[in-house]
């Protein structure tokens, strides 16, 4: 089973970065259609996937998400329309 690090783009225009190792079960929770999903989005549904990529362990995963987590919106912007919407490392 892989990990993936995923980008969300919620109603209001914000962005959010996570890691899962199941991607649709996870934005089915971010959009409120199952039980759990981050506090960040239950106040900024709908939320849509703007890009996701596939990582084999745990470990990677999280590195990939601080890094994400500390660029400018703008780079993530750019990363998620340079990449296409899902790529693998």
């Amino acid at each position: 089973m892989g990990w993936w690090v995923y980008m969300l783009e919620c109603a209001d225009g914000s962005l959010y970065t996570g890691i899962t190792t199941d991607l649709q079960r996870r934005l089915a929770e971010h959009n409120g259609e199952r039980p759990g999903g981050a506090r960040y989005t239950r106040s900024r549904q709908p939320v849509a996937l703007l890009w996701s990529e596939e990582h084999p362990d745990r470990a990677s995963a999280s590195r990939r998400e601080v890094w994400i987590k500390n660029l400018t919106r703008a780079q993530k912007r750019a990363l998620a329309s340079s990449h296409g919407r899902t790529v693998k490392p």
